[in-house]
């Protein structure tokens, strides 16, 4: 099946996911949706014990993803946990090794997709990455679990409660992002990692060992994952 919003390239066993949805791929519950197929997708068609890696991507190189789409959430408060929600529970699930490429700007909910994948690499010469909640008066339930989990202390403050905007060096120094790169070498250098570390998935463990590390994420986006009778996040003061 066709996407709307993303392309889905196969190379060799290494699959490669562009977001492209301009002019700054918002995350709406379609675009989550379709991230979520393309991802069971690849799975069942890497199959089970298997070597494998997934890329993701974007096509632009202004922005990599600004975030959530607001917009959509003013009309539907259970927008996140029918799209974003269930978008990080299935990668931090997903069974071989996967890689981000933050082509440009990424902010908000869209710092923790970075964070929900295994590697991360960085553009070195444009882009900011931040997570600004705390400037807006915004929340969710576990937003800090991937956070706490993946990053140093004081690195978790500064991105949480300070919203420092990162770029890549600064993110590179502070371990967020695993590998800085000039915007024409990014994509090459995440397909590297996907090659060095995708026979991991062999044995069939890569993601059962993923969860001892991070299961605490995982669970605290399984948990509010499709659910309706309560809300499970705290509107915006102001959209930044």
């Amino acid at each position: 099946m066709g996407y709307q919003y993303l392309t889905v390239e196969r190379k060799g066993d290494v699959f490669i996911i562009t977001l492209r949805k301009p002019p700054e791929n918002r995350l709406n519950i379609a675009c989550c949706q379709e991230l979520i197929r393309a991802y069971h997708s690849i799975r069942e068609a890497l199959g089970q014990d298997s070597e494998g890696a997934v890329v993701l991507t974007a096509s632009r190189a202004k922005f990599f993803t600004t975030g959530l789409d607001l917009d959509e959430r003013e009309g539907n408060m259970f927008a996140s946990s029918d799209g974003f929600y269930p978008l990080l529970a299935t990668i931090l699930d997903f069974p071989f090794p996967t890689i981000v490429c933050i082509t440009g700007h990424v902010m908000g909910g869209a710092c923790l997709l970075t964070l929900a994948h295994d590697y991360r690499v960085m553009n070195s010469q444009r882009g900011f990455w931040q997570m600004p909640p705390v400037n807006a008066g915004l929340h969710h339930d576990g937003m800090g679990s991937l956070i706490r989990l993946k990053l140093a202390p004081q690195v978790a403050r500064k991105v949480i409660l300070e919203a420092h905007r990162y770029t890549g060096k600064e993110a590179l120094e502070d371990g967020i992002v695993d590998v800085i790169a000039s915007p024409d070498k990014m994509l090459e250098e995440a397909i590297k990692i996907a090659e060095q570390w995708k026979a991991k998935a062999k044995m069939g463990v890569y993601g059962l060992l993923r969860n001892e590390l991070w299961d605490q994420a995982h669970s605290a986006y399984q948990a509010v994952s499709y659910v309706h009778s309560r809300q499970t996040s705290r509107e915006p003061k102001v959209k930044l």
